[in-house]
Protein backbone atom coordinates (compact mmCIF):
# COMPACT_ATOMS: atom_id res chain seq x y z
CA UNK A 1 0.00 0.00 0.00
CA UNK A 2 1.43 3.41 -0.91
CA UNK A 3 2.02 6.07 1.74
CA UNK A 4 -0.48 8.28 -0.01
CA UNK A 5 -3.26 5.76 0.48
CA UNK A 6 -2.04 4.21 3.71
CA UNK A 7 -4.77 5.80 5.83
CA UNK A 8 -7.48 6.11 3.20
CA UNK A 9 -10.65 4.81 4.76
CA UNK A 10 -8.93 4.32 8.12
CA UNK A 11 -11.20 5.36 10.96
CA UNK A 12 -9.62 6.60 14.17
CA UNK A 13 -11.92 7.19 17.14
CA UNK A 14 -9.71 9.94 18.59
CA UNK A 15 -10.13 12.12 15.49
CA UNK A 16 -13.26 14.24 15.76
CA UNK A 17 -12.83 15.98 12.42
CA UNK A 18 -11.13 14.91 9.25
CA UNK A 19 -10.98 17.88 6.91
CA UNK A 20 -8.95 17.96 3.75
CA UNK A 21 -6.17 20.55 3.57
CA UNK A 22 -3.12 21.49 1.58
CA UNK A 23 0.62 21.83 1.98
CA UNK A 24 2.08 24.99 0.48
CA UNK A 25 4.95 25.07 -1.99
CA UNK A 26 7.40 25.81 0.85
CA UNK A 27 5.97 23.11 3.14
CA UNK A 28 3.57 25.38 5.00
CA UNK A 29 0.57 23.72 6.60
CA UNK A 30 -2.78 25.47 6.35
CA UNK A 31 -5.24 23.99 8.84
CA UNK A 32 -8.82 25.13 8.20
CA UNK A 33 -10.24 27.82 10.50
CA UNK A 34 -12.74 25.41 12.02
CA UNK A 35 -9.91 23.17 13.27
CA UNK A 36 -7.74 26.11 14.40
CA UNK A 37 -10.64 27.48 16.45
CA UNK A 38 -11.42 24.07 17.92
CA UNK A 39 -7.93 23.59 19.34
CA UNK A 40 -7.26 27.24 20.15
CA UNK A 41 -4.63 28.01 17.50
CA UNK A 42 -4.19 31.73 17.14
CA UNK A 43 -2.01 33.65 14.66
CA UNK A 44 1.68 33.43 15.60
CA UNK A 45 0.93 30.83 18.30
CA UNK A 46 3.68 28.33 18.98
CA UNK A 47 3.00 24.70 18.27
CA UNK A 48 4.74 21.38 18.84
CA UNK A 49 5.15 18.96 15.95
CA UNK A 50 5.55 15.24 16.53
CA UNK A 51 4.92 12.04 14.69
CA UNK A 52 2.72 9.28 15.97
CA UNK A 53 2.33 6.00 14.10
CA UNK A 54 3.31 7.62 10.80
CA UNK A 55 1.08 10.67 11.27
CA UNK A 56 1.99 14.28 11.89
CA UNK A 57 0.49 15.65 15.11
CA UNK A 58 0.39 19.41 15.67
CA UNK A 59 -0.35 20.59 19.20
CA UNK A 60 -0.69 24.19 20.37
CA UNK A 61 1.68 25.20 23.17
CA UNK A 62 0.18 27.35 25.89
CA UNK A 63 1.23 30.98 26.00
CA UNK A 64 3.45 31.94 28.93
CA UNK A 65 0.77 34.27 30.32
CA UNK A 66 -1.69 31.35 30.43
CA UNK A 67 0.82 29.11 32.20
CA UNK A 68 1.54 31.82 34.78
CA UNK A 69 -2.18 32.13 35.57
CA UNK A 70 -2.29 28.49 36.71
CA UNK A 71 -1.68 27.77 40.38
CA UNK A 72 1.84 26.50 41.09
CA UNK A 73 2.28 22.77 41.53
CA UNK A 74 5.22 23.20 43.89
CA UNK A 75 5.76 25.97 46.41
CA UNK A 76 9.31 26.62 47.62
CA UNK A 77 10.15 29.29 50.16
CA UNK A 78 13.02 31.69 49.30
CA UNK A 79 15.02 30.42 52.31
CA UNK A 80 14.75 26.86 50.99
CA UNK A 81 15.97 27.99 47.57
CA UNK A 82 19.02 29.65 49.17
CA UNK A 83 19.76 26.49 51.16
CA UNK A 84 19.49 24.25 48.11
CA UNK A 85 21.59 26.66 46.03
CA UNK A 86 24.35 26.69 48.65
CA UNK A 87 24.30 22.90 48.86
CA UNK A 88 24.55 22.55 45.07
CA UNK A 89 27.39 25.09 44.93
CA UNK A 90 29.36 23.16 47.59
CA UNK A 91 28.80 19.89 45.68
CA UNK A 92 29.92 21.48 42.41
CA UNK A 93 33.17 22.70 44.01
CA UNK A 94 34.21 19.16 44.98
Amino acid sequence: MTERHKYAGHHCHSVAHAIRGRVGTKGELFPPKKLRDEVGLRPRAEVRYRTEEGRLVVEPLPALKDVLREPPEVVIAPAEIRTLRSKLSREAER
